[in-house]
């Protein structure tokens, strides 16, 4: 309820200002409402796709802790080439949806050539935001703004084009090539042609640009790939971060390995961890408890969730798992003579923790 009400007061005073610009266009009060319901829809899809996005941060290569969020759909190395090339097509919708035959004819035509090319990146935006493998519930609202842009894009395009269209057919240059050109270009049937065989030099051109500022040359694709749990994805993660009390699963993640010594991979509440031996007797003794003195685990299990949990989440560089793991050692000593004395089979016990 806070995230619209947030939108709500951050949408108003854009809606009203965007009303009062279209009313002194003189207009129809049936287009008014029609085009301000459009702008009204679109900047409030942009908001939500700004926030879920905020809420789904972390790229591939980051261990979190799956209920603080998610990992991001766009990877964060090469997110400036989709911004760019999203800015551009919504700069190009709104200067054809303002100005439209207005425009010069080679400013109409770059417009129109953005427009275009935001189209089937909005549906790759859709397609990659569609599945998520670790996550459900409001990772559709992704989706609301590709599907906006591409119903505004569609409506604006069919308009101006036509428009631009009747315009150019009563235009008439002293040069005959202009003439001609001009000619070729209100032929709707042919401007399917042209708009094509613009759109890869200036595609072109906008890579060109971007690499020079440390952008990859196919960084339009790899801004989709290089993310985990999502449509395109060609990477994987590190094993989620424990997220129930149990802070030596961060110590065995986020530890150096020739301190901490990692064992293997395990699984817990579905979710794959590195496990390392602390980190297996001390659950393997948390076990042994719950079967002996089911009370006394209970108190103990309150006590871990309560304070575990806290410091779990202040543990967040290899220096601190290392303190961590280096302070746990006298209990971990404890916690194995306790499974020898009261154990059949300690090792067994031990092994079996996390076991998948």
């Amino acid at each position: 309820m806070t995230i619209f009400i947030i939108l709500f007061l951050i949408i108003c005073p854009v809606m009203g200002y965007l009303f009062y610009k279209i009313l002194r266009q003189n207009v129809k009060p049936v287009i008014v409402i029609w085009e301000f319901s459009f702008i009204s829809v679109f900047i409030l899809s942009a908001l939500l796709f700004c926030l879920v996005w905020l809420f789904n941060g972390d790229d591939y290569y980051t261990a979190i802790d799956i209920v603080d969020g998610g990992y991001t759909p766009f990877s964060s190395k090469h997110l400036p080439t989709l911004i760019v090339f999203l800015g551009l097509s919504v700069f190009g919708l709104i200067k054809l949806w303002y100005k439209g035959s207005a425009l010069p004819p080679l400013l109409f035509s770059l417009f129109v050539v953005f427009v275009i090319i935001g189209i089937p990146i909005s549906v790759a935006v859709i397609m990659q935001t569609s599945s998520n493998t670790e996550q459900s519930g409001e990772t559709f609202l992704f989706a609301i703004l590709p599907i906006a842009y591409i119903v505004t894009s569609i409506t604006v395009l069919t308009k101006v084009i036509t428009t631009e269209a009747v315009v150019a057919n009563t235009k008439t240059y002293r040069n005959k090539y202009l003439n001609l050109l001009n000619q070729k270009l209100a032929n709707t049937k042919q401007q399917p042609l042209f708009i094509v065989l613009m759109l890869f030099p200036i595609f072109a051109i906008v890579v060109v640009i971007l690499m020079l500022f440390g952008q990859d040359v196919n960084s339009i694709t790899k801004v989709f790939t290089e993310t985990t749990t999502w449509t395109f994805s060609q990477k994987t993660h590190p094993p989620f971060l424990g997220h129930e009390g149990h802070y030596l699963c961060t110590v065995a993640v986020c530890g150096t390995p020739e301190i901490v010594k990692p064992l293997r991979l395990g699984k817990r509440h579905g979710h794959e961890i590195i496990v390392n031996r602390q980190l297996l007797i001390a659950n393997a003794f948390e076990e042994l408890i719950q079967e002996n003195a089911p009370q006394l685990h209970k108190v103990i299990r309150h006590f871990y969730d309560k304070y575990g949990y806290p410091l779990s989440r202040k543990i967040t560089t290899a220096k601190a798992s290392n303190a961590v793991y280096i302070l746990m050692k006298p209990l971990e000593y404890f916690f194995l003579i306790v499974l020898y004395l009261f154990s059949i089979n300690p090792e067994e016990k031990i092994n079996r923790q996390y076991a998948i």
